[in-house]
């Protein structure tokens, strides 16, 4: 579905009381999810994949094109007044060399490097940082570890989950790591969340709660919910790819590894594995189920084989917008859904796109998180 009017003007009659800048903002999903609170205004966002821009633009009717590592953007955004800073980093191994400057030397090269750099240069009184599930344990832990230290010791903001203890930061992957079938979407998908406030916020010997660990909403029960009846032939596997599929899985099996092709829509409340932003191989960790036997024995597209008597199908883009709370339940408008990609980007960039962004319910709650401490700090209701 197109439309005239930028969907950030859904909340238009809800006053947004703090500001942010959303960076690696891919196609606006935490940007969304904190508008969704109705506590919030976007002020500036910055993303280099052309494709995301196009999309972001889409939604939002703002291009986002904007470098992270780029000096011009970084002096521009010392003189925007915003209180939160969103950051959607991608992972990176850290070198720990040279002359001890801290994060200037353990970080350099990184793209948290430049998070950190724009943290010290603008202080926010608050941030989300959002990353792989993997991030937590990456470098057997040096690179949290040095992510953590930076934060808190020399950019001096307080870490939810993080205590100081003789001299040491502690804290377990209980605080950062959050799972998206805990906040109404059927898939599992774990991803690493940092919420951090400014030391200066933050009232002396106060006590975060923990980040929260589910929502209320159910927006999806399962993956039955939230499939399409009616596809169209062409997300049909070719009989040729099922015995590729089939063959793998056994060697896979032999050699007692696991592997992904799965047929997920099956028993009583089926879930989906992590959708991947490969743009296309990975899709058979989430195969469908659903028979069409009109569809049996064409040929359709580039395929070089009929399609399988089956009935197995990959899930469609559509699909996975509504696995990551894009579809049916970020952008309605007046009860109607208003989400879509514009018509020039691909199947491919929609299916990365999705796969790349964050799961909206996810963020929305940990916006309300991060709305309730702001305002409880402004108003001394601590």
């Amino acid at each position: 579905m197109s439309f005239s009017a930028p969907v950030n003007h859904l909340s238009s009659h809800q006053k947004s009381n703090y500001k942010m800048i959303d960076l690696f903002c891919g196609i606006g999903g935490v940007r969304r999810g904190f508008e969704l609170t109705g506590g919030f205004e976007n002020l500036l966002s910055a993303e280099v994949d052309k494709y995301a821009c196009m999309t972001y633009e889409h939604l939002y009717g703002e291009n986002p094109l904007n470098d992270v590592t780029d000096e011009a953007f970084k002096q521009r955004l010392k003189s925007v007044d915003y209180d939160v800073l969103l950051a959607g980093f991608p992972c990176q191994a850290f070198s720990i060399a040279g002359a001890k400057r801290g994060f200037e030397d353990t970080t350099r090269g990184t793209l948290f490097f430049h998070v950190a750099d724009i943290l010290k240069s603008t202080q926010p009184q608050a941030f989300l940082l959002e990353n792989v599930e993997g991030l937590y344990r990456h470098d057997k832990g040096k690179t949290f570890k040095i992510i953590i230290d930076t934060l808190v010791k020399e950019l001096n903001y307080q870490i939810v989950g993080v205590e100081e203890r003789d001299g040491a930061l502690h804290y377990t992957p209980n605080s950062f790591l959050r799972s998206t079938t805990e906040f109404g979407l059927p898939q599992k998908r774990t991803r690493t969340y940092i919420v951090g406030f400014h030391q200066d916020t933050v009232p002396q010997n106060y006590q975060f709660d923990p980040l929260p660990t589910q929502n209320q909403k159910e927006i999806f029960a399962n993956l039955y919910e939230l499939l399409d009846d009616n596809v169209p032939a062409k997300y049909y596997l070719s009989e040729q790819y099922i015995k590729t599929l089939e063959k793998h899985k056994a060697n896979h099996q032999a050699k007692g590894n696991g592997f992904g092709y799965k047929i997920v829509n099956c028993g009583e409340n089926p879930i989906s594995n992590t959708i991947l932003a490969t743009g296309g191989s990975g899709k058979e960790r989430n195969l469908i189920l659903q028979e069409k036997p009109e569809y049996y024995g064409e040929m359709v597209g580039s395929k070089k084989s009929p399609i399988n008597d089956k009935g197995i199908r990959v899930m469609t883009p559509t699909e996975w917008a509504r696995l990551q709370g894009f579809k049916d339940y970020a952008f309605i408008q007046n009860g109607i859904d208003m989400f879509s990609f514009p018509k020039s980007v691909s199947e491919t960039q929609q299916y990365k796109q999705l796969g790349n962004s964050v799961s909206i319910p996810v963020i929305e709650e940990l916006a309300k998180y991060i709305y309730g401490h702001l305002e409880a700090f402004k108003y001394g209701r601590v």
